[in-house]
């Protein structure tokens, strides 16, 4: 069962949601606790729906990773697709966001007081940073090239409130994104690779978490004369 839980608080997807869910609620664990005598307010059936949908949610998780097989090696690409389709289905079970749209939906929060273009891709750089997500292609330098362009044409700073000078930069990004081989139809591509390689780096988080647990029991006096298994063979199941 500890494996278990160190499996779940790994899971940055999962972790990360429910702890959103519950700042976003903002419910203390101790509104929970049993108290003598106390009065029962309106609120109280609100905030146990709350944490009995949070509850309902992480137990979903937690019968999905039961039934699923998972093995833990990063280097095999079917093994990250597999982790990859299990994690899907737990977020959509709980009705999780998927980091597109987790993205997605920090853009939309983040850049909607943002008047001036400048600040507003700068802020999708600092978003991007923040999610330890790479540039590989080279677009965002490539935004900015189009944003100096369009300026230098227009002779001030880009207002987003300016259609005109949007449109000269959606213009320019277009054809950026001509140059790099960046096609609108290939978006869903694109999300799928984000979430591969993110899984790819779950499974390898994970298979380093097991290999440390081993050396540390390894190291106990009743396990000195055992041999570790391959951590590719650990079904995760018979841990939860």
């Amino acid at each position: 069962m500890a494996y278990a839980s160190r499996f779940l608080s790994r899971s940055k997807q999962l972790q990360g949601s429910l702890g959103v869910l519950q700042q976003h609620h903002a419910i203390p664990v101790r509104a929970f606790a049993k108290e003598a005598a106390r009065p029962a307010f309106k609120g109280d059936e609100m905030l146990k729906g709350v944490f009995t949908e949070i509850k309902n949610k992480f137990q979903a998780a937690v019968d999905i990773l039961r039934k699923e097989k998972i093995t833990l090696d990063p280097q095999d690409p079917a093994a990250v697709k597999q982790y990859a389709n299990v994690m899907k289905t737990i977020r959509q079970k709980a009705d999780m966001f998927s980091e597109s749209q987790r993205i997605k939906y920090d853009i939309e929060n983040e850049t909607k007081e943002i008047p001036d273009a400048r600040a507003y891709l700068l802020k999708l750089k600092d978003i991007r940073t923040r999610r330890g997500l790479t540039d590989e292609l080279g677009a965002e330098a490539m935004m900015f090239e189009a944003l100096e362009k369009v300026e230098k044409d227009i002779k001030k700073p880009l207002l987003r409130s300016d259609k005109k000078g949007m449109d000269l930069l959606v213009a320019e990004f277009e054809k950026g994104n001509k140059k790099l081989g960046i096609r609108k139809e290939d978006l869903p591509k694109y999300e799928e690779n984000l979430e591969l390689s993110i899984a790819k780096a779950q499974l390898d988080e994970l298979k380093s978490d097991a290999l440390e647990a081993m050396e540390s029991q390894k190291k106990k006096e009743e396990f000195k004369d055992e041999e570790m298994p391959d951590v590719k063979s650990l079904d995760i199941r018979n841990f939860i």
